[in-house]
């Protein structure tokens, strides 16, 4: 099980017993995030070496992160109401994202117009819940997608 998936679990089963609280949901952010901090550190290590593998490795490490299940459960509890720490730690990993788009632009394999929010939300729409008959139809839509995401980053 993923992080994402254990905290979103944890969301869950909060909401089902009735007593969820903010600080629960904080939580479950702030690791998703520090998570997301770690692999662009390490992306940004290995870009210097092999900039293709770190960029691929970075995206899929969000992948893993299940970014879009844990986007759409905390979304009921934070809206709006998003606390000073979690959105100090949203800057930051927002920064930290832009600092490895720079470096793999700069290596030529992403395109210049792509910013580190929309690359956020797009792995999060890609890992999004989806309903199991759905699922059953077409289990490997999420690495499709995120191969046909990749190719499209690329620089014209």
């Amino acid at each position: 099980m993923t992080l994402a998936r254990g905290g979103v679990t944890r969301v869950g089963n909060c909401r089902r017993s009735g007593v969820c609280h903010r600080a629960l949901a904080d939580e479950v952010a702030l690791t998703i995030l520090a998570d997301m901090r770690a692999a662009g550190t390490e992306a940004l290590e290995r870009v210097g070496s092999s900039p293709e593998d770190a960029w691929v490795g970075y995206v899929q490490r969000l992948v893993e992160l299940d970014l879009g299940a844990l986007s759409a459960t905390l979304a009921e509890f934070v809206t709006d109401e998003i606390s000073e720490s979690v959105r100090d730690a949203q800057a930051q990993t927002l920064a930290g994202v832009e600092e490895l788009l720079d470096a793999v632009r700069s290596a030529g394999i992403v395109r210049p117009d792509l910013d580190a929010l929309e690359l956020v939300l797009a792995i999060g729409l890609i890992t999004r819940p989806l309903p199991d008959a759905i699922r059953a139809v077409t289990p490997d839509l999420a690495p499709r997608l995120v191969s046909i995401v990749l190719a499209g980053m690329r620089p014209s």
